[in-house]
């Protein structure tokens, strides 16, 4: 008999023990402020569409457009013939958009982060992440064989240990601009002059600030005014506040063609659905001319705020439509998403091994489809389970 099945029987019912087992939802509408999930209605704060732009009509009337020219999916990778006119044209449009030279899209935000890291560092090499990074972050650094340091959360004299215990190796320093499950900023401009000052390269994966944070929604680079020299490789993907999925790499001429020539997960992957790349464009399109979505994603984040801060509860930056409330134990975090959604109000409990040990968390997700009636809710209920009620 085979060690496979006794074993999956074992991890099952070793994780079925404890409070990290997973069961997904099944929602049966499409994404938005209000959701129908498992046949209830509840208003949704778990979603990254922070722009509200994934049921938009011009978007989603882009997509059917090139469904009909192109078909559902590509056929092949980018370097058979799935490259179709439609991937060009973003590629174009993205340039722009972060005023970088050149762009090159993935099929999704973590291929996109192994791509970059495998293919800029090998055996010799150094990465350098903060102890928060996202995972994809980090098994690119397991799988370019490179040197794995880590720091802690936001420390710059921490990274510049890490950089001068690093010396002698070409050193990758690689973070996200907006945490993902915190809600904080990385001190882009203080990990940018170190890098500088170390000759090192910085890669900042931009995921959950491209659409939200710079004048035009460009990212956490604009909005710092970073260029290519400081941040040679910037991050980004299509699955948050432009509303779909797919990633992007924006940095020079040399980076996108190198990844284009040696990046496996670029070559060895299905190119990403044409029909996608064009209701991308539309995205990039309604992100940059619709600035009251910001606006008003912002003044949802201050209502939330304003709401909890007399009670003391620490808050994630005033600029992040993530609002992370630690509560620690697994258990803690889940009884409170429960009383949320008694409350017809939908928020993931956020459990280890995506957090770490002792910070389970609620993670309020705030898009701009949600009104202030709506926040205002989620801050009574939040009261609510402060009173203990």
């Amino acid at each position: 008999m085979s060690w496979l099945a006794p074993e999956l029987t074992r991890r099952l019912a070793s994780r079925a023990a404890g409070t990290r087992y997973r069961r997904r939802v099944v929602r049966d509408t499409g994404p938005g402020a209000e959701v129908q999930i498992d046949g209830q209605r509840y208003v949704d704060f778990s979603s990254n569409d922070y722009l509200g732009l994934a049921s938009h009509p011009r978007i989603v009337a882009a997509f059917q457009r090139a469904a009909e020219r192109y078909g559902v999916g590509s056929g092949a990778s980018a370097l058979v013939s799935g490259y179709c006119r439609a991937h060009a044209r973003l590629e174009e449009d993205l340039a722009g958009f972060t005023g970088r030279p050149r762009a090159l899209v993935f099929s999704s935000g973590y291929l996109a982060n192994l791509a970059v890291v495998t293919t800029l560092v090998g055996r010799r090499d150094t990465v350098i992440a903060d102890r928060l990074d996202h995972a994809s972050l980090i098994d690119a650094a397991g799988l370019s064989r490179a040197r794995l340091l880590r720091y802690t959360h936001r420390d710059t004299l921490a990274l510049e240990r890490r950089l001068q215990a690093a010396e002698g190796s070409r050193r990758l320093v690689v973070t996200e601009s907006l945490f993902g499950m915190d809600g904080d900023l990385a001190p882009l401009g203080p990990i940018a002059a170190l890098c500088g000052r170390y000759h090192a390269t910085l890669v900042v994966d931009d995921a959950h600030a491209i659409g939200v944070l710079g004048p035009c929604g460009q990212g956490s680079l604009a909005e710092l005014g970073l260029g290519g020299e400081a941040v040679p490789v910037q991050i980004g993907t299509f699955g948050k506040a432009l509303g779909g999925l797919g990633a992007f790499v924006a940095g020079s001429d040399d980076l996108i063609e190198v990844l284009i020539q040696d990046a496996r997960g670029y070559r060895y992957t299905t190119a990403l659905a044409p029909a996608v790349a064009e209701a991308m464009r539309e995205a990039l399109v309604l992100a940059r001319t619709e600035s009251w979505r910001r606006e008003h994603l912002r003044s949802l984040i201050s209502t939330f705020r304003g709401g909890l801060s007399e009670g003391g509860i620490p808050m994630s930056d005033p600029r992040s439509p993530i609002q992370a409330l630690v509560f620690g134990g697994d258990q803690s975090a889940l009884q409170a998403a429960l009383h949320l959604r008694r409350r017809g109000l939908f928020v993931a409990a956020i459990r280890p091994p995506t957090v770490p040990i002792g910070s389970a968390r609620l993670r309020v997700s705030l898009t701009a489809a949600h009104t202030e009636a709506q926040v205002t809710r989620l801050v009574e209920a939040l009261a609510e389970l402060r009173c203990g009620s």
